[in-house]
Parts: C-alpha cells; sequence; structure tokens
C-alpha cells in the first residue's frame, strides 16, 4: 500500500475516533456551561458567618460553584443590594429585611433557615453581677449595643428593651453601637462592655471569655433567619440551588454545630 493511501486511511481513522469520542462526550458526560462554573455573590448578616463560611466549601465541593460572600449588618447589606443590583442571594438576620427586599422587588424566592434568639452576654466572671434585663438599667452599667439603622441585633434590642419598659434607661448607660454583631462579641470578650444583647448562636466558642443571661422567652422577642435569591441574578438556577442547600438537612446540621437552633421549632412558633 502507498504512503498516500495509508495517510487517508489514517486521517479517516482520526476522523472517525473524534467523532465518536464527541459523541460520547455529549451523551454521557456533563460538561458545564459557562454560567454553571461562575461563582455567586451571597449577601449575608455578619451573624452567620461561621456556619456560611463552611456552608459556602460544601457548596463547591458538591457543584463546582464558588460562593462570595459579603458580610455586614442587615440593613447596610440591603442599602448596597439597592444601589447595585447585582448579586444572587440575600440572607439577613431577620425576615423584615427580606420583607423590605421582597417589597423593593429584588427578592423572588425564599426558605426560613434557623432562629436568631438574644441574650444577654458579659464578660467572664460577670463583673457588674447581670442576672437579668433589669439589671443592666443600673447607673454605671457598661452596655454595648447593636447598631438599629445598620443591623438586626441592634434593631430586635431596642424592640426588647422598648417591650419591657427600659429603653431609655438602659440607653443612659449605652457606651457604643457597632455596625455588625461580631463588634459586639469582642467588646464583650474584652471586657470593654459589661453587658451586651447580642444572638447566642454568635457566643459559641467564646465560653472562656464570656457567660450568658438567657432573657425569658414572654420578655424576649425571636427572629427568624430568612434566605432568597436576588431578582436580577444572573445565576438564578445555581442561587436557587444554594438557597435550597443551606435549608438541606446537610445545611441546617452545619447551623447547629455552629450553635443555632434551625426552623421549623415548635417552642418558637
Amino acid at each position: 500500500m502507498g504512503k498516500r493511501k495509508k495517510s487517508g486511511i489514517i486521517a479517516i481513522v482520526t476522523i472517525a475516533t473524534v467523532v465518536i469520542f464527541a459523541g460520547c462526550i455529549n451523551e454521557e458526560t456533563h460538561v458545564p456551561t459557562p454560567t454553571e462554573t461562575s461563582s455567586l455573590m451571597v449577601y449575608s448578616g455578619a451573624g452567620m458567618r461561621k456556619p456560611m463560611d463552611e456552608i459556602g466549601t460544601l457548596f463547591e465541593q458538591k457543584y463546582g460553584v464558588t460562593v462570595n460572600y459579603n458580610y455586614a449588618g442587615s440593613n447596610t447589606l440591603l442599602s448596597q443590594i439597592e444601589l447595585t443590583k447585582k448579586g444572587d442571594v440575600y440572607m439577613p438576620g431577620a425576615t423584615m429585611y427580606i420583607e423590605k427586599a421582597k417589597e423593593k422587588g429584588f427578592v423572588d424566592y425564599e426558605q426560613l433557615v434557623a432562629y436568631h434568639i438574644s441574650v444577654i452576654a458579659v464578660p467572664e466572671g460577670n463583673p457588674a453581677n447581670i442576672t437579668c434585663l433589669e439589671d443592666i438599667t443600673k447607673p454605671g452599667v457598661k452596655v454595648v449595643l447593636g447598631d438599629a439603622k445598620a443591623t438586626a441585633c441592634g434593631k430586635i434590642a431596642n424592640k426588647i428593651l422598648e417591650k419591657n419598659g427600659i429603653f431609655d434607661a438602659v440607653d443612659a448607660n449605652v457606651i457604643a453601637r457597632t455596625a455588625t454583631v461580631n463588634e459586639l462579641v469582642v467588646y464583650t470578650c474584652m471586657g470593654t462592655a459589661e453587658a451586651s444583647i447580642i444572638w447566642k448562636a454568635s457566643l459559641a466558642g467564646t465560653e472562656k471569655e464570656t457567660d450568658i443571661i438567657e432573657i425569658p422567652t414572654g420578655q424576649n422577642i425571636i427572629k427568624v433567619i430568612p434566605i432568597g435569591t436576588l431578582t436580577f441574578s444572573e445565576n438564578k438556577d445555581m442561587a436557587m440551588k444554594f438557597v435550597d442547600f443551606v435549608t438541606s438537612d446537610e445545611g441546617k446540621e452545619v447551623f447547629e454545630r455552629h450553635g443555632f437552633t434551625t426552623y421549623p421549632n415548635p417552642k418558637y412558633e
């Protein structure tokens, strides 16, 4: 057989192999599209940082999609969303913020994740001998609260104080208002504050630096943490998968490991 014939046969076989291989890929192997391999931008309340970081890693391992977070106070995040109209998912610290986002037309798919339960946090050893809400009205007690204009924790703290008729007395003791719940943890752990009203789950891992005083249910205000997809997401299918993953048994297990009580729970309904 001549060299030309051999070359022609080799070329035909090569082309046939490529075609068959390509057909196998199309039929049996899922090749991710550019959209499927892109990242997600998630606006999350700072108080959920620990579980959400872990969930982001698990989601990337499962779907091959990188999750980028913007952590801040719930209201601060809503302002950023309204300004940029970019991103995929919004997860504030209370449903009141996602309701506002829905009213503005920013959220179109929503699930409920866990509860935010407020407690009184004090430095280890409880130097001011705080035992209840009434105790933080005592003159001279150094109190630090969240900024009600920036964070859900601060807004709820104000409502708890108002509910119990002690807002003015406690406000007179406030030495600082923080933009995030994580800053409240720092103030308390360092002993700068003698008392703060903070999410219980945010204190997980600080047992050596802080003590917790529970607020009776009748005096407390329990909030539910929601999560929803943003209407202007460019990766809506994957954003919905992320929301569903966060609220799945696997996602809720992560929240429980970080001290959260997951939704639903008859005790708080």
